[in-house]
């Protein structure tokens, strides 16, 4: 069993047990609650009732939260020409083609999200079992296999987010940082919320999304009443 220092167990001691808290006292506990010396992130933990083994069960998608992350992304684009031009000017980090896929197979990951026009997934498909484990490889569904490029690397850079399940049924996902506002915080929190309880698949039955927990980068979770 993990052994935590007293600061995290004094954070801890704020938290009622067993209590489901409304998103703004959650918000409220979690800020009041961090032990980091640094501006912590907030994160937010969906445990759902569904089986990833299914196509129709595995939830994911991508937003622009209202208030953004307070995290810049690095976005690299993979493409070829006229598009690396657009690129560069919507403020893309690193532009290229097959010479940023040799520099990835050499081991270069300095980049959080890779954007790329459909006419090079046929290259990137060769990196998939590099890039697969990672969660960088580009999908439609998020947004990240287009050829408006522009759009998707400026969305990025206001802090847009994705969402994937997990084989155990899990969504982890940031909202933002403990020096946002209670209020910003909240909205970002009640808009992904609302994603997710959009996307319950046809097949589930009974209770949904099961636990919804909040909490920063060091400190405690703090549970979340369901919206």
């Amino acid at each position: 069993m993990a052994r935590h220092g007293k600061n995290y167990l004094n954070s801890l001691a704020k938290i009622e047990k067993g209590k489901l808290y409304s998103a703004l006292e959650a918000i409220k506990l979690v800020k009041e609650t961090n032990t980091a010396k640094f501006d912590a992130t907030v994160e937010v933990s969906f445990k759902l009732n569904v089986d990833p083994r299914h196509a129709d069960q595995q939830i994911r998608g991508a937003m622009v939260l209202p208030n953004g992350t307070g995290r810049t992304q690095k976005v690299l684009v993979i493409t070829q020409g006229a598009k690396e031009e657009e690129a560069k000017n919507a403020g893309a980090d690193y532009v290229g083609g097959k010479e940023k896929l040799e520099e990835i197979k050499k081991g270069w990951f300095d980049f959080d999200v890779i954007v790329a026009t459909p006419d090079m997934m046929g290259e990137l498909g060769k990196l998939g079992k590099i890039l697969g484990p990672k969660g960088l490889m580009p999908n439609p569904k998020t947004g990240t296999v287009t050829m408006n490029v522009a759009a998707a690397v400026e969305e990025i850079k206001k802090g847009k987010i994705t969402y994937r399940v997990d084989k155990d049924g899990n969504i982890n996902c940031m909202i933002g940082k403990c020096s946002f506002t209670d209020e910003a915080l909240v909205e970002n929190f009640n808009v992904l919320y609302n994603a997710i309880a959009k996307a319950r698949p046809a097949a589930v039955k009974g209770t949904y999304i099961l636990n919804v927990v909040l909490s920063s980068t060091m400190g405690p979770g703090v549970k979340v009443t369901a919206a």
